[in-house]
């Protein structure tokens, strides 16, 4: 099984909709987890409603710091934009998307992240993952 993290600053938005995706497009080939250098502290409430439009269900997930994931390698560790690297997490391959942070943006913003992180997540997991 292949380990991924993604990370982000607030582990609120973007990097919670990766790991929902990754998690519901990859199935049991993808072990994913998300953490922020600096957790908000809950889900972004229009992070939740934007991915229950595609019956995504990541409302049970919470923001998490580095010091919350679990320890090991990953196989790849995704950073969704902000320029955060997360010095805890060894990693054979780092990737980096430059993906627009939503908060405090419409509902419609955060539906264009999440059809860009769905696209960036099947696209990974066809290239990457499927082979």
């Amino acid at each position: 099984m292949t380990r991924v993290l993604f990370l982000c600053i607030g582990n609120a938005a973007r990097s919670q909709m990766a790991e929902g995706f990754a998690r519901s497009l990859a199935g049991d080939k993808v072990e994913s987890f998300s953490a922020g250098s600096k957790p908000a502290g809950l889900v972004d409430p229009l992070a939740i409603q934007a991915m229950k439009e595609k019956n995504i269900d990541i409302s049970s997930q919470r923001s998490k710091g580095f010091d919350k994931i679990p320890a090991g390698e990953f196989d790849y560790v995704i950073g969704m934009g902000c320029g955060d690297t997360c010095p805890v997490a060894r990693t054979k391959q780092y990737i980096q998307w430059d993906i627009p942070d939503p908060k405090g943006k419409s509902i419609q913003e955060f539906r264009k992240v999440r059809d860009e992180i769905e696209q960036k997540i099947d696209n990974f997991i066809q290239l990457v993952i499927i082979k």
